[in-house]
Parts: C-alpha cells; structure tokens; sequence
C-alpha cells in the first residue's frame, strides 16, 4: 500500500500559480518530482540541472527549480525536478523533514510531529 497527499505546488515568484496534485510519498526520494508540464504552467522554468540516481542505481541528469510547496496545512520552499509528462508526481523526504511530517509505515499513514527537529 502507498500513501498519497494532495500537495500544491506555487510558483513563489508569483503566488496565484499554483498547480495541485496528489503525489506519492516516496522516503527514497530525496527531493520532489512533478511533470515538466504542470511546473512550465504555472511559470516555473529549470534554474539548473542536477544528477539524480534511479532506483536501479543508473544517474540521471534533470533539471531543477526552487517552488513553495505547500500539504497537510503546511509549507516549505523545496526543489522540484522537471518529471517526464507521464511521471507520477512524488513528495519526497526533504519536504516531508522540512515541516515536522513523519511516514507511519505499519500504518500507512503520515504524523505530524509536535516540533520539527533540529538535530
């Protein structure tokens, strides 16, 4: 079973664009992945590229931005790759750290702790 959260995606230049889509929360992923389309549509456009490595251990080279992004009544400015058109959009770890949400996987569910850590 995995588990998915509505997230919005800002552009934080620009405040009234926004795209949003259910993600999967992916603890692997150390950054957040979302379709080329859906960041070009609300005004996003690559600030750089960086090389990710696959789950099957090959590098990939991808371009990146900063976005707010915004789930669970919460926000934090994150980088998000440029995804194919068809690739599911993914929440990763960063964000998740980043506003105190911790990954319950007995339950499958996501907690929000009482404090972030900053240790």
């Amino acid at each position: 079973m995995a588990i998915h959260v509505t997230v919005g995606i800002r552009n934080p230049a620009d405040r009234d664009r926004v795209w949003e889509g259910l993600f999967l929360v992916d603890t692997g992923a150390t950054d957040c992945l979302v379709p080329r389309q859906h960041l070009e549509a609300i005004g996003l456009e690559p600030e750089g590229e960086r090389v990710y490595e696959l789950a099957d251990g090959s590098p990939t080279l991808v371009g990146v931005a900063v976005a707010r992004v915004e789930f669970m009544g919460d926000f934090v400015g994150a980088t998000v790759m440029f995804g194919e058109p068809d690739a599911e959009p993914l929440l990763g770890v960063t964000a998740l750290e980043s506003v105190g949400i911790e990954v319950d996987p007995r339950n499958q569910t996501l907690k929000k702790q009482p404090a972030v850590r900053l240790k």
